[in-house]
């Protein structure tokens, strides 16, 4: 899950702008021209773990170690378009995984895969991180409609790419895209389970059930009998 992008990145190092690419690398001292990616990535970060509410611009000026000046250069918008901003490479980043992903030859693979990302990201925070993008969802956000859409948006952008594979494979498109969905749904919730239950069992029974549910789709659409999982 996008939730590796700060993680990897250490603080002073070069990051990576709303497109998700990294620009250079090695250590180098903070600097005003990379503020803007380094609020970006704070901010995405925030968001996983302390919900959007709670990422403030003096919170996002902390964990970034930003200049206070550099806020509304870089981001007019102020707060919001910062938000929106983080949601974007948030959902660039796992939308390139499952980009990526849309190549296999093997689909329960890479669900699985992406089942097993997200159990990761929560073993390695401590089950603090969750999703940036259900943190903004599921806000009200009165005062910033369009982050409710931005959400939206990525939501979108993912299920169609796991659309894209399941068609790729022999389901019709609007089996496709009803699965897609599913899948989506099935590991934001694993997620919010897991967090809570600080445990891997929600999201790791989402993953046994989706697999064997799609073991069962697969097998209808191609008249192939794939191996179970063991």
């Amino acid at each position: 899950m996008f939730y590796g992008i700060h993680h990897k990145l250490p603080r002073g190092s070069s990051s990576a702008g709303p497109s998700g690419r990294r620009r250079g690398g090695g250590r180098v001292s903070p600097r005003r021209s990379d503020s803007r990616d380094r609020m970006v990535l704070s901010a995405a970060a925030l968001l996983r773990e302390h919900g959007a509410s709670a990422t403030s611009i003096d919170r996002v000026l902390a964990h970034s170690g930003a200049p206070r000046g550099s806020v509304y250069h870089h981001f007019p918008g102020g707060r919001a378009q910062l938000i929106d901003e983080a949601v974007a490479l948030a959902g660039d980043f796992i939308a390139g995984l499952i980009d990526a992903a849309t190549q296999a030859e093997d689909p329960l693979e890479a669900i699985d895969a992406f089942f097993a990302l997200w159990r990761d990201r929560l073993v390695e925070s401590d089950f603090r991180a969750g999703c940036p993008i259900v943190a903004v969802a599921v806000e009200t956000n009165d005062d910033a409609p369009q982050l409710a859409r931005s959400a939206a948006a990525v939501f979108n952008r993912w299920r169609e790419g796991l659309a894209a594979l399941l068609l790729r494979h022999g389901l019709t498109e609007e089996r496709s895209r009803r699965l897609g969905t599913f899948i989506i749904a099935s590991v934001e919730g694993a997620v919010i389970m897991s967090r809570a239950e600080r445990s891997t069992a929600p999201i790791e029974a989402a993953a046994a059930e989706i697999h064997g549910l799609l073991l069962h789709a697969l097998r209808e659409a191609t008249g192939t009998r794939p191996e179970p999982r063991p």
